[in-house]
């Protein structure tokens, strides 16, 4: 039987995006001819290997069968590939880098920048959303997350500061309502409330109390699980909201939104960009990594003047 790689290529990525439409763009191939060439894969092994409903595409038990198998080979030859533009002038290839709008826009595009102007043939694709993802399973090179929510398997790269949380309001707001005074106190006031995309619940508003955690729940008229559009709440005077301060910007420097409750807001760990310790890091991904990594200040040496 004659087998084409291509077609257990596209089975692959079809089973692990569980869409013709997004392995279709992925692959760069239309999706009519995506469908035809795993068609064509299952007549010749004579197999259902893909599921096909309205909604979505799952492997069979004899598709998931030969994911398992073959899967990580294809991984590990693409790996090769990467590894094999060592030998160019300059190196090459794609960087996958899932992470959030805001530290795509403050931190990573800044910082890589002059790296793309030096590279041109190194590509960065962002997947810029506000969910978890799974890197690995998603075929992701790396992805940035808050310190304190990485996990322990995975290597972790600062790439910027600390971060602290800001409660703010506009001056529209506190002109109708009193200035909080504790963090107790935002329950008697309009909070614009986060839903958070992984867990499905509402976020807890955190404050740092004599050292200790003081956790508020707060409520109001709006809830989104997009920090912009909570920015966007604040300004227009419509409640109370708590983000990273960096969220808002110059809007708080600008006065169109006042800071409240500062002294409970204590640092805590800030982005990093994490990925599988097991990774082989191709030139390209070395360079990436390098360009976003914090650099530590040197100390002056005793006696030093």
């Amino acid at each position: 039987m004659k087998r084409n790689l291509n077609d257990l290529l596209y089975f692959i990525t079809v089973a692990r995006e569980g869409s013709f439409t997004r392995a279709a763009a992925q692959l760069g191939v239309t999706q009519p001819a995506l469908s035809q060439a795993i068609s064509g894969l299952e007549e010749r092994m004579q197999i259902r290997l893909l599921t096909r409903t309205t909604r979505s595409v799952s492997p069979t038990a004899a598709g998931e069968r030969l994911l398992q198998a073959i899967g990580h080979r294809i991984d590990e030859i693409e790996s090769e590939l990467d590894m094999l533009t060592e030998l160019r002038d300059k190196p090459a290839g794609t960087v996958r880098i899932t992470c959030g709008p805001n530290v795509l826009r403050t931190t990573l595009l800044p910082k890589l920048t002059p790296l793309l102007h030096e590279y041109p043939d190194i590509h960065v694709e962002f997947d810029a959303n506000h969910g978890f993802r799974d890197i690995v399973a998603d075929r992701f090179d790396a992805g940035v997350r808050l310190g304190n929510t990485i996990d322990k398997d995975m290597i972790a790269i600062p790439i910027g500061p600390k971060l602290r949380m800001a409660a703010v309001a506009s001056p529209d707001y506190f002109s109708r309502h009193p200035l909080p005074q504790t963090p107790q106190e935002l329950t008697r006031h309009q909070c614009i409330n986060q839903r958070m995309v992984r867990s499905g619940g509402l976020y807890v508003w955190d404050f740092d109390q004599d050292g200790g955690d003081l956790n508020v729940r707060v409520s109001g008229q709006l809830t989104f699980n997009t920090s912009e559009h909570i920015v966007d709440a604040a300004l227009a005077g419509l409640g109370i909201a708590f983000l990273p301060e960096e969220e808002f910007g110059t809007h708080i420097a600008d006065g169109r939104l006042i800071r409240v409750l500062e002294p409970w807001c204590r640092p805590f760990p800030g982005y990093y960009l994490y990925y599988p310790s097991r990774k082989q890091p191709s030139p390209a991904f070395s360079l990436v990594v390098e360009a976003l990594r914090v650099r530590q200040k040197r100390q002056p040496a005793a006696g030093a003047r």
